[in-house]
């Protein structure tokens, strides 16, 4: 309990950790989660600003439970809309609504400023080299 050398999983879950509390918090204000917000911006990004709940479970990898939840939380804020497909019943779009749009615009520079924040003891070249060491790690465990 009282060792300083963290093994890399043990590293990676206390910088997660840290990462969801501090953005949980700096949500609140917002009444949004940082899952949640997580959800908006990826909708954000998609040309329709809309997605079926098996993308959304499949980019998250997520249970489809857990996309639904957060899906159906966003959807009692107002956030997005859960339009059944024409076509096929069993296929559920969510869609940004104008609300969850704003969001998106007001949280841009909090994310920006946290990613900041993760990165500011760190020169351009550490950064870079972090990032793609993490995505070589993610890519192997994934």
């Amino acid at each position: 309990m009282h060792s300083t050398e963290f093994s890399c999983m043990e590293l990676l879950k206390r910088i997660n950790d840290t990462l969801k509390k501090n953005a949980n918090n700096g949500l609140k204000a917002q009444g949004i989660t940082f899952s949640q917000l997580q959800m908006l911006l990826a909708l954000n990004e998609t040309p329709k600003r809309s997605a079926t709940l098996k993308q959304l479970e499949k980019y998250f990898s997520v249970a489809q439970s857990t996309a639904a939840g957060i899906a159906v939380r966003l959807e009692n804020k107002k956030l997005v809309t859960g339009v059944v497909d024409a076509d096929d019943k069993r296929i559920k779009h969510i869609q940004l609504t104008d609300a969850g749009k704003e969001i998106c615009l007001n949280t841009e520079k909090e994310v920006r400023e946290m990613e900041q924040r993760l990165t500011s003891r760190l020169t351009k070249d550490e950064e870079k080299l972090l990032r793609g060491l993490l995505r070589k790690v993610y890519e192997t465990i994934e």
